[in-house]
């Protein structure tokens, strides 16, 4: 449990995981005694605000690509942290604002150039200095995956392996929500996310491999549990980067995600007319960018939940050595659809990426995670965040398994 204390706390961003966020945090007034939910849109602040039905939680409208219309509603309603929940474009924006009023910072996903189909964590990792000269805290990624698959790794080399030397993350989702084509989370941020070059990193250097609509991209059946064998698909994933640099002994690690058919005919459809294009093209004599025009055809992630069944499956697996010999351990999730829906309206997937998000919160805001500077999941002690997700949803399962050739 984490210790009793009176934090405010401004979320900004009202999609699905946003939601999941506000919803957690309000469950948990022993720590957080206000909370503000603002976003671009305020009628989806309201949306939310109405369905928690507390007064404890706040709505505003704010512009988040605009820094000094950040800080001053962070002047405004003074929290002791932020927690950016809003699209990876707006990252920095927030950092600037955090640095300008003292205010430490949290996020789920790495920045990502409007422009540039392409996320590292280079353009936030130069922010370390201004977060340690500012003496604040700046946590990054700290959703599930990146967050609670960097813990868990963070977790096995800690208390069971003595060196990791190989990283297979792993995520599956064997729900299904009956639509013809949806996607769990902004239909934007996800297709340009699954359209990249495939880069994995082994033996010191990063390896690349098609995208998962090309033939001759890399992919495997794996036995998952609790969901069976699934075809999983090799993809680049951000917190590869920061655990290659976290990681000491590491020689390998890759990321895998299940994909139906279903899904990929769309996305090979959908990228050959045009429609994942992120340049401006002119229709009717007006710019307009393809992939924002096919975020609006799509359902919205947030009325998926009501539908959904299955479950979803993420995990780390990781071989190393252990007293000399070699080891291989599988620290994973199961959360299933209907579950999540009943607890707080959400999907799995939201869940499963607010749920770290409000616990990383909630040890920021109680000093269980505390520093200056700007700190991936990796680089914090996983107990605490591991102990008080599984109070908060999100339980755990270590178990002996086979290393992946």
């Amino acid at each position: 449990m984490v210790e009793s204390t009176k934090a405010r706390v401004l979320i900004i961003g009202a999609g699905s995981v946003g939601a999941v966020v506000t919803r957690k945090c309000a469950k948990n007034p022993d720590v957080f005694s206000d909370i503000m939910l603002a976003s671009r849109t305020i009628e989806k602040c309201k949306v939310i605000q109405k369905q928690i039905g507390s007064k404890k939680v706040q709505v505003a409208q704010v512009d988040a690509d605009n820094a000094a219309e950040v800080g001053a509603l962070i002047q405004r309603f003074k929290p002791d942290l932020v927690v950016n929940v809003a699209l990876p474009y707006q990252d920095l924006s927030i950092m600037d604002a955090c640095i300008e009023t003292g205010v430490p910072y949290l996020d789920t996903a790495n920045y990502e150039p409007p422009n540039v189909a392409h996320f590292e964590y280079k353009w936030q990792w130069q922010y370390q200095d201004k977060f340690k000269d500012a003496g604040i805290m700046a946590v990054l990624g700290c959703g599930f995956d990146p967050g609670a698959s960097n813990a868990y790794c963070r977790y096995i080399e800690k208390h069971h392996l003595d060196e990791i030397h190989a990283i297979d993350i792993l995520d599956c989702n064997a729900g299904t929500h009956h639509k013809a084509f949806a996607t769990n989370f902004n239909p934007e941020i996800n297709i340009r996310e699954v359209t990249q070059v495939v880069r994995h990193w082994e033996n010191g250097e990063w390896i690349e491999t098609p995208p998962i609509m090309d033939p001759g991209c890399v992919h495997m059946t794996y036995d998952y549990p609790e969901a069976g064998p699934k075809e999983s698909y090799l993809l680049y994933h951000e917190e590869l980067e920061s655990l290659v640099k976290n990681i000491e002994h590491l020689e390998r690690i890759r990321f895998w995600m299940t994909f139906s058919e279903n899904y990929l005919t769309h996305l090979r459809v959908f990228q050959d007319i045009g429609l994942t294009r992120i340049d401006p093209v002119k229709f009717q004599g007006v710019d307009i960018i393809p992939i924002q025009f096919l975020k609006a055809l799509l359902p919205d992630p947030s009325s998926l939940a009501a539908n959904y069944q299955g479950k979803t499956v993420i995990g780390c697996l990781c071989t190393g050595i252990k007293d000399g010999e070699e080891k291989t351990v599988f620290i994973y999730n199961v959360c299933d659809h209907e579950q999540t829906y009943q607890e707080i309206q959400a999907n799995a997937v939201s869940y499963t990426a607010g749920v770290p998000a409000a616990c990383g919160a909630m040890l920021m805001a109680t000093k269980a995670w505390t520093g200056e500077g700007v700190f991936n999941v990796e680089q914090l002690d996983p107990d605490p965040f591991l102990e008080i997700m599984a109070e908060q949803g999100l339980p755990w399962t270590v178990t002996d398994s086979e290393k992946l050739p």
